[in-house]
Order: structure tokens, then C-alpha cells, then sequence
């Protein structure tokens, strides 16, 4: 077939965007600020484009001075429709054999979230199924994590999302709250115990290390963001970071442009 002369408009199957895809994940990002200053950008970072397809990255045998290192990281995301009714999204950060400080190392770690979305309805469906620790030790000890997957399985709305964290018992988990946001962890029970370490929640503080967040989610009304692990150093190192994070939402059709497409 030869193609069309210059002056002729090729056909558009989609006169209108039926849906705005929006995924992002990234393995690793931080930013040390003593001993040195070392900032680290966003390692294996993948951004998905509106109007879906699908998108991925992977670092091998990074190095970061003395600070951290991991043997892979790789990130995928994607969105398409799985028929006329249901435009799906999904996002995975993966990372192995992390090492922060020789202090925080994990064999692999991974943030999955993955979103149905159904023409007419104004938010999708987030699960996070496949999301997991692997080898997790801190200061040597084994950290055993189980999630409670059944809170995106069982909540299908924003609405329901923020009632559920609401109902969270203190000092056993950290949920935070209001009309826009709602702030908790994935984290049902995290079983490591030695000197010098304190557990609020979700975030384990660390004598003469800082901060560990895991499973961290922030969700908003169609939108869902997953970081596994966020760490905030306090002596004898000072940095902060992030270690897997996926993020999914999506939006309904939008009004017609200027021109009427």
C-alpha cells in the first residue's frame, strides 16, 4: 500500500483518549549528606506514558561509594485495555542483593501494584499482590514481614481505603488521615527483635542508625503509591532514601480539546 499523499489526514481509530494511563516505579533513590555528600538519583526509573504501552529499566552492579550497593534492579510498567469496559495498569520495582551500610540488606525486595480501572466509574481497583521481602536482615538479624494484602483486595474506593486505616489500632500501626490522603503501611506484623532498636508501627527506629519505614503506602482518591522501604540516617551517617516504589492511578476520559478530539 503506498502511503498517503501529503495533504491527506490518516484515519484516527481514537477520535477522543478514552483513559489517561499514569504509572512510575524507581529500585532506589537517596541523597547522604554526611560522612559526604552523595546523592543518588533515581536508579532503574520507568514513567508511563498517557496513553499507555509499556515501558522498562535495569542497573546492574551499582555502587555507591561505601554507602549502598545492590547486584540488579529492574522496573517495569504498563497499561493497555484488557477489553472495551476495563483499561488496566501495572508497576514493579525489583531489587537484589541491596546492601545499605553493611548495616540494612535484603536479598530481593519488591513493590507490585497493579489497578483495574472500569469506563464510567471515577477510580479504579488497586491490588498489591506479589509485592515482598526476601532475606531482609538488619544489623545481621532476620526481619520477617507479613503484609496484609487483603486491605487493597478488599478495598475498592478511596472512601473505603481511608475508612478501613481509620479503624487501625495504635501503637500497633501508624495511620494518618484526612479528607484527601491517607497515610499507613502493607505491614501487618514485623517479627525482628535486638539492643537498641524501637518499633512504632511500621517504622523501626534504630540507635545509632535512624529510621526504617516498610511497606509504606500513600494513597489518595485514584491513585495508590507503594514504597517498601524508606530509610531516614541519623548517626553516624545522615541521608535519606527510598527502596522500591511503584506508583498507579489513572483518569477518566477527559472533555473533548479545543478542537473537538
Amino acid at each position: 500500500m503506498s502511503p498517503a499523499p501529503p495533504n491527506m489526514p490518516l484515519e484516527d481509530p481514537e477520535p477522543r483518549i478514552p483513559f489517561h494511563f499514569h504509572g512510575e516505579a524507581h529500585a532506589l533513590s537517596a541523597r547522604f549528606h554526611r560522612p559526604i555528600h552523595f546523592p543518588i538519583e533515581a536508579q532503574a526509573s520507568v514513567s508511563l506514558p498517557t496513553i499507555g504501552g509499556h515501558a522498562r529499566s535495569r542497573v546492574e552492579n551499582f555502587v555507591g561509594d561505601h554507602l549502598v550497593r545492590f547486584s540488579a534492579a529492574h522496573c517495569h510498567v504498563s497499561g493497555s485495555w484488557m477489553n472495551k469496559e476495563v483499561a488496566t495498569t501495572h508497576a514493579t520495582a525489583t531489587i537484589e542483593g541491596l546492601n545499605i551500610l553493611d548495616f540494612v540488606t535484603a536479598d530481593r525486595i519488591v513493590a507490585r501494584l497493579t489497578s483495574e480501572h472500569h469506563v464510567g466509574e471515577p477510580e479504579g481497583h488497586f491490588i498489591a499482590l506479589g509485592s515482598t521481602f526476601e532475606g531482609l536482615k538488619i544489623a545481621g538479624h532476620d526481619v520477617k514481614v507479613t503484609l496484609r494484602h487483603e486491605l487493597f483486595v478488599e478495598c475498592k474506593t478511596f472512601g473505603e481505603f481511608k475508612k478501613r486505616v481509620e479503624k487501625d489500632k495504635k501503637p500497633d500501626k501508624i495511620s494518618v488521615t484526612d479528607d484527601n490522603v491517607a497515610l499507613c503501611s502493607l505491614a501487618e506484623d514485623i517479627d525482628v527483635r535486638f539492643p537498641g532498636l524501637k518499633k512504632k508501627g511500621h517504622i523501626l527506629q534504630i540507635d545509632h542508625f535512624g529510621e526504617l519505614a516498610i511497606a509504606e503506602v500513600f494513597a489518595a482518591f485514584g491513585t495508590r503509591t507503594l514504597t517498601m522501604l524508606r530509610f531516614k540516617l541519623g548517626s553516624p551517617s545522615g541521608g535519606s532514601g527510598t527502596v522500591t516504589e511503584a506508583t498507579t492511578n489513572g483518569q477518566p476520559m477527559p472533555p473533548p480539546g479545543p478542537s473537538g478530539n
